[in-house]
């Protein structure tokens, strides 16, 4: 009979737990999880580079939302436990939703620590912990203004390195005499903070937070020396405590963390905990790799193997900025039992340090080069006597018997039970034995297979070594990447040769590129439907199923199951006519949530799946069509007041925005497309942070293009200046066109365009007419297919069955 398990928390500990148990007891539980964040499981060590606008925020997710599908697994997003009866076996969410469970896993993490000062809780001070952390400095970064970022810690200096790329001024405030004094000794701690101060970071150490100040929002930091230090922005980075409110409430043991056994198992035999809100042994943990060992050991006794136990293990340490190599592991404490190696070159900015006791390795500090770091924790873990390699051990392994081995040879020589990827304790044997079994290629092949690699990534150079020893001249690390594992193609490939082939349908594609699936996956059949209705508008009927849920049925899915509907405005522009139809639907239709978006608009949130058609024919005899919010297009042109009202307005914008709008609605793009006319540099309508967007100016329109202001946050580049609005219009359709021709699909503009760079664009959009007037023609051509309003369609019967609700059955009905 199946269990009920339930699951507080979706971080990597309870994701990696689930993927353990899945294989382990495959249907044995049903599963549901309580995510107190409004998202799916994401890979929270690579947040630093999130922030630095080195990764996107899908490129970190472990588990989407087809993961939990395929696995008949409940999610429950935004949902915060609150209670925990351990009698009736029940946790219920402040949401009010209560499940019963047979076993039950805590893995609520862990809060960062606020220091006690006056002022901790005035606007702009944030802490740095999750996605929601992330976006609000990006936030703040947008006014390249200044930043404190207190804790010269791990998550401190990776806060500061982010903020600093995204273009703060940045001071780092630290209450230690070194920086990473738990990881470092002061000479590493010196050579870090030089590395640090190179970038542009000023460091304060020593300081001592006496009060945050500010009038209203934080305006900077006193010390207790009597500095001020000016901020707009405050993030506090001093440290971590496990989450164990829940836990107490509840009754069951807890110290520092909750307190779990070897197994996971806290003191009521039906609940588990795991992750940094765990305490075992006396210890509590917040680097990966032991929360992996507790998710392993926990998914182990859920299948009644009670056989591992938790052991505690050194975890090395690495500092997540780009261009800063640090690895720190183990005791290196000075003692008079111990002896040290010590390694400098100044010129090289490179320290190494061995911490030795009875000619055993028990501490590793290395700065600047780190490559070795694998291999003295081998050494370490395995308390190897270095005895006869002690006048020799500090330049790394290479040297081993008295000259430099070539670095290959270094890797080879490594057994096979050396560590390679701390955390997710991946070995070398498992990588070289998993590609030679599975015939495996590329880095992600590897990533996916053993896990090594996927989750920090500061072992990714020691795997592709492993990659280059094992699979020789076959592997080439700067190959193309596949656009998914159905194929070997990618992205770029599969365009060129849909059209070299002509080939004009899903199937067609896969036969003639000899897919390896018979049908593909949710990550090409998107990716070839838009590349299919991109290049054949006229003769390519768009693949109804090969679209995301939003795409199908025209509207936005909410966490509740019901949909939002966004009518369009052009240009932001509206009347009385219109806002009465909009109240009138909301009434019908009892529609709970009315909001004004930041494209201009207005949001009808709420609405059941099966009202939407009534609702879109309402609007429609309105004159609505549907503003597509939901698509990969067209979907705004925000616009200010420009000259025929603002005294500053050098032309019409808000024309021209309806214009542009009008005239490039329902045409689909590689990913979303937002656009904006500013009727002076004043930029009211924010057009320097757009896809695309046109500043006017006395003597025309300055189109801009690349922007971004989501999780990442980029001003645009000048395309170029143009004099009338015909021309306007010509150059941003052409070059839209371009990107849709050439973008891979899910590509932004801005990362499309650094891709095949912005003086390449600006050649064929402003250097070659016969170029740009034959991009444009192919944009009008397409559009005779593509202005076809989805909401009246739908209104008039297409794709009525995803409307029907779905019918209520009892029992009886359900066992036939």
């Amino acid at each position: 009979m199946t269990e009920k398990l339930v699951i507080i928390g979706n971080g990597m500990a309870p994701g990696r737990m689930l993927e353990h148990l899945l294989e382990r007891a495959p249907g044995r539980y049903e599963v549901t999880i309580f995510n107190a964040e409004p998202r799916v499981n994401y890979d929270r060590i690579m947040l630093s580079p999130v922030l630095s606008g080195e990764k996107d925020y899908e490129q970190i997710i472990i588990h989407g939302d087809g993961w939990y599908i395929k696995h008949g697994i409940m999610l429950y997003k935004g949902h915060k436990i609150v209670n925990i009866d351990r009698e009736a076996k029940t946790v219920t969410s402040d949401h009010g939703v209560t499940e019963s469970y047979d076993k039950l896993v805590i893995a609520t993490g862990s809060v960062p620590f606020i220091i006690p000062v006056p002022g901790k809780d005035l606007p702009g001070v944030i802490t740095y912990r999750d996605l929601d952390d992330v976006q609000a400095m990006l936030l703040a970064a947008q006014s390249r203004e200044k930043a404190v970022v207190i804790g010269g810690g791990l998550l401190g200096l990776e806060a500061a390195a982010g903020l600093a790329q995204r273009g703060m001024d940045v001071t780092v405030l630290h209450v230690m005499p070194t920086l990473m004094e738990r990881q470092l000794d002061p000479a590493a701690g010196y050579l870090l903070q030089k590395a640090v101060e190179e970038r542009g970071i000023k460091v304060i150490c020593k300081a001592n937070t006496k009060a945050i100040i500010g009038n209203g929002k934080v305006e900077g930091i006193e010390l207790d020396d009597g500095r001020i230090i000016p901020a707009t922005l405050v993030v506090m980075a001093v440290g971590i405590r496990p989450s164990v409110g829940l836990a107490k409430d509840a009754g069951l043991a807890v110290n520092r963390g909750i307190v779990v056994d070897a197994g996971m198992q806290t003191s009521d035999g039906d609940i588990f905990a795991l992750g940094e809100c765990a305490e075992v042994g006396g210890m509590v943990y917040g680097l990966v790799a032991p929360l992996y060992e507790m998710a392993r050991i926990a998914a182990a006794h859920l299948s009644d193997d009670r056989s591992p136990a938790f052991v505690h293990a050194d975890t090395p340490t690495k500092l997540k900025v780009t261009g800063i190599e640090l690895y720190s592991l183990g005791d290196f404490a000075d003692g008079d039992d111990r002896e040290e190696i010590v390694l400098r070159d100044a010129s090289a900015g490179v320290y190494k340090r061995l911490v030795l006791k009875d000619n055993k390795i028990i501490g590793t500090v290395l700065y600047g080069e780190t490559a070795d770091g694998a291999w003295f924790n081998d050494l370490k873990k395995k308390a190897t006597d270095i005895s006869e390699m002690r006048e020799t051990l500090i330049f790394g392994q290479a040297y081993q018997g008295g000259s430099p081995l070539d670095p290959m040879a270094a890797v080879a020589a490594l057994p096979d039970d050396a560590e390679i990827c701390g955390c997710n304790g991946v070995c070398k044997g498992k990588i070289t034995s998993t590609i030679t079994s599975k015939g495996l290629t590329s880095l992600d092949d590897v990533r996916a297979h053993t896990k090594a690699s996927a989750s920090c990534g500061s072992c990714t150079g020691l795997v592709e070594q492993l990659m280059t020893l094992t699979l020789g001249d076959s592997y080439n690390p700067a190959a193309v990447q596949p656009m998914c594992t159905c194929t070997e193609l990618g992205h770029d490939d599969v365009r060129r040769l849909i059209k070299a082939k002509g080939l004009k349908s899903i199937p067609a594609v896969m036969q003639e590129l000899e897919w390896k699936t018979s049908c593909g996956c949710a990550k090409c059949r998107p990716a070839l439907n838009y590349y299919l209705v991109c290049d054949w508008p006229d003769e390519y009927a768009d693949d109804y199923q090969s679209r995301f849920i939003n795409e199908r049925v025209h509207a936005n899915i909410q966490k509740d199951g019901t949909y939002s509907v966004v009518p369009r405005m052009w240009g932001g522009v509206t009347n009385s006519n219109e806002l009465r139809a909009i109240a009138d639907v909301v009434d019908k239709f009892e529609i709970p949530m009315v909001k004004v978006t930041g494209g201009q608009r207005i949001d009808l949130l709420g609405i059941e799946k099966e009202d939407l058609p009534a609702v879109w024919a309402d609007l429609g005899k309105a004159g609505f069509v549907s503003g597509q919010a939901y698509a990969k297009g067209l979907r705004t042109v925000k616009t200010c007041v420009g000259s025929d009202w603002c005294r500053f307005g050098t032309q019409d914008s808000t024309g021209l925005g309806i214009r542009i709008e009008k005239f490039m609605w329902g045409s689909w793009t590689p990913a979303k497309l937002k656009m904006a006319v500013s009727g002076c540099p004043r930029n009211c309508a924010e057009a320097t942070c757009k896809d695309i967007g046109v500043i006017c100016v006395d003597s025309g329109f300055e189109i801009h293009f690349a922007g971004a202001a989501g999780l990442d946050i980029k001003g645009t580049e000048v395309l170029g200046l143009v004099k009338t609005e015909d021309e306007a219009l010509e150059h941003i359709v052409a070059l839209t066109q371009m990107y849709r021709e050439q973008a891979r699909y899910l590509e932004r503009i801005y990362k499309w365009a650094k891709r095949i760079g912005l003086e390449e664009i600006r050649r064929q959009i402003m250097g070659d007419p016969e170029k740009r007037q034959a991009y444009y023609e192919r944009f009008v051509f397409s559009q005779k297919f593509a202005q076809v309003d989805p909401w009246s369609e739908r209104v008039s019967g297409k794709d009525k069955h995803e409307f029907k609700p779905m019918a209520t059955i009892g029992y009886p009905q359900a066992a036939e």
